[in-house]
C-alpha cells in the first residue's frame, strides 16, 4: 500500500484564499489494477484558473484541482511503462491510481537538459495558452503593435516573446521594477509597471502613441477598461484572464466597452487552450524547439514541499512569481 498525501479544499473561497480553505490529509492507495499505473508527482502546477475554476468545477472535500508531471512507479498498463513521465490532472496529490485516460505522455525526446518542470509552463499548457491567443484568436501579422498584461507571469511572458518572433512591437505591463527589467531581458520593445505609473492611460499612450492592433488580456477590471480605448480601429483582443477580479466578494463596476467598440470596430474573443487540444503535439514541438534554439526563454519560481501548495498558489495570485510557478514535491 502507498499513502499519498492529498491537499482537501474544506471551502469555497470567500475573497482571497486562506491556509484555513485547506486541509493536508493522507489516503491509503490500493495497488493499481489491470489498465491502471501509480504516478508519483514530482512537479505540481500553480495557475489562477484554480481560483475560479474551483467554485464551479469542486465540491467542498474535493482534492484541489491542479496539474502535475509525474514518474510512472507501478504499471499494468503499456501504455505508460514503469520510469515514463506524464502530465496528469490529479490534482493536488503526491500519489494517484490512474486509468491513463487523463494522462499525456511527456514528449518521448524531451531534452536532458530541460528541467521536466517546463511541461507545466512554456512547454505546458501556459506556452499552449499564450501561441494560441496569438495564433488562433489574434491571428497576429508582423508589423503590428501587441499588447499583454502580467506580461512577466507564465502565459504573458511567452506571449510577448511570440510576439516578437513574429516580427511585431511588444507591450508589457506587470506589478513591479524587478519583472519591468525580466520584460526587458525577454526583448520586449516598452515594459511599465502599472503600479507606479501616475496615469494607466498616459502609460499605454507613451508605450504605443499609434496604439495597439492586438490586446492579450490576462487582468480584466480597470486595465481593461484603459487599455480598450488605445486600440487601434478593428483592433483584436484575446482575452484569456481577469485575474482583477478572481478574488471579489462583490462584482466590480466601471465603465462599459460597448461604444468603445462599436466605434472603433473592435473585435473581442474568449479563449481556453483546450478548444485546439488536437494541435498540442504539434505545438508542442515548436515551443520545445525555440526554446532550444534561444528564441524562446522560460523563467519559473518554484516552491519545494508539498506542505507548501497552499501558500505557493496564495503566492501566485499575489504577484509573487515571476515566470511559471510551480511546487517540486
Amino acid at each position: 500500500m502507498v499513502r499519498a498525501k492529498t491537499w482537501i479544499l474544506t471551502k469555497h473561497f470567500e475573497g482571497f484564499p486562506k491556509q484555513s480553505d485547506f486541509q493536508l490529509k493522507e489516503e491509503e492507495l490500493p495497488e493499481p489494477k489491470d489498465g491502471q499505473v501509480l504516478l508519483e508527482a514530482l512537479f505540481l502546477s500553480v495557475d489562477p484558473y484554480m481560483r475560479p475554476f474551483s467554485r464551479v468545477r469542486m465540491k467542498e472535500g474535493d482534492v484541489m484541482i491542479g496539474t502535475q508531471v509525474a514518474k510512472v512507479v507501478q504499471s499494468k498498463n503499456a501504455a505508460f511503462p514503469i520510469g515514463a513521465h506524464v502530465v496528469g490532472r490529479g490534482g493536488w496529490r503526491t500519489h494517484t491510481v490512474s486509468d491513463g485516460s487523463d494522462l499525456v505522455p511527456v514528449m518521448p525526446d524531451w531534452p536532458q537538459d530541460v528541467s521536466l518542470s517546463l511541461a507545466l509552463g512554456t512547454v505546458g499548457m501556459p506556452g499552449l495558452t499564450a501561441l494560441y491567443g496569438i495564433e488562433e484568436v489574434l491571428e497576429l501579422k508582423s508589423g503590428e503593435t501587441l499588447l499583454v498584461n502580467a506580461a512577466a507571469g507564465a502565459v504573458g511572458s511567452v506571449v510577448g516573446q511570440i510576439g516578437k518572433l513574429k516580427g511585431c512591437r511588444v507591450v508589457g505591463s506587470a506589478g513591479s521594477d524587478a519583472k519591468v527589467a525580466f520584460l526587458k531581458e525577454l526583448g520586449f520593445d516598452e515594459a511599465f509597471n502599472y503600479k507606479t505609473v501616475a496615469s494607466l492611460e498616459e502609460a499605454l499612450r507613451k508605450a504605443a502613441p499609434d496604439g495597439y492592433d492586438c490586446y492579450f488580456e490576462n487582468v480584466g477590471g480597470p486595465f481593461a477598461s484603459a487599455a480598450m480605448s488605445q486600440m487601434k480601429n478593428f483592433g483584436r483582443i484575446a482575452v484569456c484572464g481577469s485575474i482583477a477580479t478572481y478574488n471579489d466578494t462583490e462584482a466590480q463596476t466601471g465603465s462599459y466597452p460597448q461604444m468603445t467598440m462599436i466605434f472603433k470596430q473592435l473585435k473581442m474573443e474568449g479563449f481556453m487552450q483546450s478548444r485546439w487540444e488536437r494541435k498540442n503535439p504539434e505545438s508542442l514541438k515548436r515551443l520545445m524547439g525555440w526554446l532550444k534554439e534561444g528564441k524562446l526563454h522560460s523563467r519559473e519560481h518554484v516552491t519545494k514541499g508539498f506542505e507548501n501548495m497552499p501558500a505557493a498558489f496564495m503566492g501566485m495570485l499575489r504577484g509573487e512569481n515571476t515566470g511559471k510557478a510551480n511546487v517540486a514535491v
